[in-house]
């Protein structure tokens, strides 16, 4: 099997690089993506706040990635959906894993938009056990959004990031008591437009330099403590959640072992993480017609 140009990831970037590869001149491409529908996290993102740049308007994460698959629709790019890619060698073959088996791949040029992964609280150094109900930002969003999960009641939440901040007023609609963002800086961290969106009218208290340092429970947690890191005061905080928003990594483990070849492109988060998916797009369709060329 053989493509001109493989790109993995059909999140926004991954469409957005097919897309204008395609309208370059580039007549055989295919995208693949692990998951079984197009649009990355998108899909779980059900605010609005997305697409101003690109579409002249808010739309919702589902909404953008709708607007990117449909423009798909009318090229001829193949789209290999549930396809994992297992490997990525040095002499431009993959190796692709489906429901029906393993197929190796060759291609000429090749796009990764493989996004970013979220760091967990085991990135941090804190004590305790490892009970059921700590989960990050993401894993809490996609609970919610799109397995219809309740992930508790009495919600920490660490780390203020956008999505933190986002998800810290979404909990609140859905009646849960976010009792505090923790955030180790003097200020928070995601989009000053999301903390005004998102915290201050439903008066969330942000607690800044501070950090979790244990987390307590067995079976399920029931608390954590906190360090103020000005003073080194300690307290002891009743939760049944916590949600960790500590920041993403760009995902290229695939890539990694291949140095830098001429036939490479990275786009989208995992080239760097971008704070608005219109600047990942716009990113990706540069890199799209560069790879074309």
């Amino acid at each position: 099997m053989k493509t001109e140009l493989l790109i993995i990831g059909a999140g926004a970037a991954g469409m957005a690089a097919a897309l204008s590869a395609w309208e370059a001149g580039c007549r055989d491409i295919l995208l693949v993506d692990r998951r079984d529908r197009p649009g990355g996290i998108l899909p779980q993102c059900l605010h609005k706040g997305f697409g101003l740049a690109c579409f002249g308007t808010e739309l919702t994460g589902p909404s953008y990635a709708e607007q990117l698959a449909q423009r798909l629709k009318i090229t001829n790019v193949r789209l290999a959906l549930g396809t994992e890619v297992l490997a990525i060698d040095a002499d431009k073959t993959a190796l692709l894993s489906d429901r029906y088996g393993l197929t190796e791949l060759h291609f000429d040029r090749l796009i990764l938009a493989s996004g970013c992964r979220e760091k967990s609280i085991g990135a941090l150094p804190v004590a305790g056990t490892r009970p059921a109900g700590i989960f990050t930002a993401g894993q809490a969003q996609e609970m919610m959004n799109l397995r219809g999960q309740d992930p508790g009641n009495e919600i920490l939440i660490l780390g203020s990031g956008d999505l933190g901040l986002i998800m810290a007023r979404q909990l609140v609609l859905a009646g849960k008591h976010v009792i505090a963002v923790v955030e180790k800086e003097a200020h928070y961290g995601g989009l000053a437009r999301n903390f005004r969106r998102c915290i201050e009218p439903y008066r969330i208290p942000l607690l800044v330099r501070t950090t979790v340092t244990e987390i307590h429970g067995h079976g399920r947690i029931s608390g954590v403590t906190l360090r103020r890191l000005d003073s080194g005061e300690e307290e002891q905080i009743s939760c049944d959640t916590l949600i960790t928003a500590l920041g993403l990594i760009p995902e290229r483990e695939l890539v990694r072992k291949l140095g830098d070849p001429d036939w490479l492109f990275l786009a989208g988060n995992c080239r760097r993480v971008h704070d608005l998916v219109d600047s990942a797009v716009a990113e990706a369709e540069r890199i799209g017609k560069e790879a074309t060329r």
